[in-house]
């Protein structure tokens, strides 16, 4: 499982509400290049929306679905890139002085990906996900301010 944290400085329920917003994906999400359909009540348990992601003109379409829900604390999506592989993906906000610890946990939901999953791969997962936390946190900020 790749594990990657990150304090951002805005509350919980300023960065629950960018991963509230299904579009902003395509910007966080490194590797996603953009959301194309979102069901109205994202992120409830059960709804979902479409997206594309790749390298280059390698691109694949399919959707991210959300499992469990917890405002503004519990985000629990399954991250679909198929034939690539299937993803849990855990996001954990925890208050911390003003503003927000953010833990992100991804690891395979399917026997092809946890094929793939090992140690060299869970780098690489961590290093983009720093990133995507990085970029969730510019987010958060910016609608802070």
């Amino acid at each position: 499982m790749a594990k990657t944290e990150r304090h951002i400085d805005a509350k919980p329920e300023t960065v629950f509400a960018v991963l509230s917003d299904p579009y902003s994906y395509g910007y966080w999400v490194v590797g996603s290049e953009k959301i194309r359909e979102a069901d109205a009540h994202w992120p409830a348990p059960g709804s979902r929306f479409h997206h594309t992601v790749g390298v280059g003109p390698f691109k694949v379409n399919d959707h991210t679905l959300s499992e469990k829900m917890e405002s503004p604390s519990l985000l629990e999506l399954r991250a679909k890139a198929r034939p690539l592989g299937t993803a849990k993906v855990r996001l954990e906000l925890e208050p911390e002085g003003t503003g927000t610890r953010v833990r992100m946990f991804e690891d395979a939901a399917d026997l092809l990906t946890a094929l793939v999953f090992n140690p060299l791969t869970h780098l690489l997962v961590r290093g983009r996900n720093e990133e995507s936390l990085r970029r969730l946190g510019e987010l958060a900020e910016r609608k802070r301010a």
